[in-house]
């Protein structure tokens, strides 16, 4: 057996991997060699580790050092110092954004002492491109214990005890959905993973594809087991090119190990997994529209009843959960349904894995326990907001979720929380903004998104969100007018209670929370044509403070000569002539021109 000495994990995820990793390794690999530790020291390419905002991460074992921001640079100084001669290269250790405290072990930083890795356990430390090493550390136990020590419906069970709910938005249910599918008449079912995750900023599925594909394998074919379907379906947008890569060859791997395909573990189960890859539309993320889309149809969605459960893809009783939820079966089978339901609150069982975006520190994934509140996601792991800037509000649930504000950082986060307060728990995207985000822009932003990806099958949707864009557009361009807010709501309410499909049905919901907790600030850009967090550009005025000095700098660079003032003067901004370009304030070098 070789003896090797340290381990070098190298994050190989779509994050690390555009910061420069790929080159990362290839240099580490190449000063080994010289080096002569190349048979002493081992690089692994791992999964997405989860803080993308330090990558590319590098971890070194037995010690567990974490370096972060390695460049093809850095790699001879890691290998001289730490490799050769036993030392640490401080210089590239994370420090903790609020303590400035250098932190040389992942395990010790804030932004993992609080989460509970389940889902992401192997996610950065395993190659996900080995099968040996999933299984090294428990992967396909839950499958074997399924086929051989245990009947359909007792799975079926176990999950229904779990009190498990679908990761993917609405948070049906999983045991009862696959009990449906299973009681569903019909010899041919199928299983469909839901991996078009298309919400701005959410990245948790790509992650656990990327960094531990087996483990959605895996639960895609215990609830085949479970409901009777011997063919499953992994729907992925075709703009996550390496995980579709490491997904096809998870499956090879498996069906090379008679872990997928037919008679698996000699039970006379069999098991086949395809992946379909999507064009990347947003409305594909609906059931019905991405059922649609398999079959080779225009992905739009159809009416409920009947649900997928009694017919689905060609007709034939389906089951569709999300890349997450998938990936939660092998605990809970493993480990029993009571253990996984002892994490989380009475109706919201387990982890959920967040993507933390925006104006934070620490950006990356965080899985937590379900019941932890706002205030800890965002200051104790995501490390509070740069720049000393005040927090304002986040944005929970993608384009479908609603915006809270600081009023509501101690909301505990679950289902049912976060459905009262006007927003959702979604897949988990979390966009937190500061001060200086305007929250009429954010609403019209996401409104924009959801306006442009709807499939324009229904008419509330299609003509009803063009029209709500048209209104922001117009508020946010300072040509808002009275009774706009009413039409906006009116808007809303009507969109929510006739779209045809979930998608439209919650397309208004960031309009709605932001005019719940920010309505102020739609009042100031329609009455007084201001945008008080000065992000509008054509409502911030520009206006220079006591600060000045009378230098002329502003004065000089402004195009339209609409500063006036004498030198060692106090100047003045012509309202009127001003353009808003902002020029003058980029040119002034004591601060004294502010924005709004």
């Amino acid at each position: 057996m070789k003896h090797v000495r340290s381990h070098v994990l190298i994050c190989g995820g779509t994050g690390c991997a555009s910061s420069g990793s790929k080159k990362v390794i290839e240099v580490m690999e190449q000063e080994l060699k010289a080096k002569g530790l190349d048979s002493e020291v081992q690089v692994i390419e791992t999964g997405c580790h989860g803080f993308c905002e330090m990558g590319p991460i590098m971890i070194i074992y037995p010690e567990g050092t974490f370096y972060c921001r390695v460049q093809p640079e850095d790699v001879s100084e890691i290998v001289e110092v730490h490799l050769y001669k036993g030392r640490t290269v401080n210089r590239l250790l994370f420090k903790e954004p609020l303590t400035h405290e250098t932190i040389p072990s992942f395990e010790n930083m804030q932004f993992y002492k609080k989460q509970m890795r389940r889902i992401l356990t192997n996610c950065g430390h395993i190659n996900p491109e080995i099968i040996e090493e999933y299984i090294a550390v428990g992967g396909y136990e839950a499958l074997g214990k399924a086929l051989t020590q245990m009947k359909p419906e007792q799975v079926v069970a176990e999950m229904k005890k779990s009190g498990l709910r679908g990761r993917g938005g609405a948070g049906f249910p999983t045991g009862l959905k696959w009990e449906f599918a299973r009681n569903a008449p019909g010899t041919q079912k199928y299983v469909v993973c839901n991996a078009d995750e298309g919400d701005p900023g959410a990245f948790m599925d790509r992650s656990v594809l990327e960094g531990d594909p087996h483990r959605v394998l895996e639960g895609m074919a215990i609830c085949g087991y479970a409901m009777g379907a011997s063919e499953g379906y992994i729907y992925c947008r075709a703009e996550y090119p390496l995980a579709i890569k490491r997904l096809h060859i998870a499956i090879t791997q498996a069906m090379d190990m008679g872990l997928l395909g037919d008679n698996i573990f000699g039970s006379g189960f069999g098991f086949h997994i395809k992946v379909k890859e999507g064009a990347g539309a947003f409305v594909c993320g609906e059931e019905t529209a991405l059922l649609a889309s398999i079959e080779g149809k225009r992905g739009t969605p159809r009416p409920r009843p009947p649900f997928p459960a009694v017919s689905g893809l060609w007709g034939k009783p389906t089951n569709i959960n999300n890349v997450e939820t998938f990936a939660n079966v092998p605990n809970i089978i493993v480990g029993g349904a009571d253990a996984y339901a002892a994490v989380g609150t009475a109706k919201s069982k387990g982890t959920k894995v967040f993507a933390l975006t925006g104006k934070i520190n620490n950006t990356g994934l965080a899985e937590v326990p379900m019941g932890i509140t706002m205030r800890e996601i965002i200051y104790e792991i995501g490390g509070g907001i740069p720049n000393g800037k005040k927090f304002k509000a986040v944005q929970i649930g993608g384009p479908s979720g609603g915006c809270l504000p600081e009023s509501m950082l101690d909301l505990q986060i679950d289902y049912e929380s976060l459905t009262a307060a006007g927003a959702m728990m979604g897949s988990g995207g979390l966009v937190v903004m500061d001060e200086t985000t305007c929250m009429v822009d954010v609403a019209r932003f996401f409104l924009n998104f959801t306006q442009k990806e709807s499939c324009g099958k229904c008419t509330p949707c299609r003509e009803g969100t063009m029209r709500m864009l048209e209104i922001l557009t117009r508020i946010t361009e300072g040509e808002g007018r009275e009774g706009d807010i009413e039409l906006l709501e009116s808007l809303a309410k009507t969109i929510k209670a006739a779209s045809l499909c979930g998608l439209g049905q919650t397309a208004p919901n960031p309009v709605l929370s932001t005019l719940r907790y920010f309505r102020h600030e739609y009042e100031a850009h329609i009455r007084d044509k201001k945008c008080p967090a000065g992000a509008c550009s054509k409502l911030a005025g520009y206006h220079i403070t006591e600060l000045c000095k009378g230098c002329g700098l502003c004065k000089r660079s402004c195009p339209v000569e609409a500063i006036n003032g004498d030198i060692k003067g106090l100047h003045v901004i012509n309202q009127a002539k001003c353009i808003k370009c902002g020029a003058c304030m980029e040119k002034c070098p004591f601060k004294a021109i502010i924005k709004g």
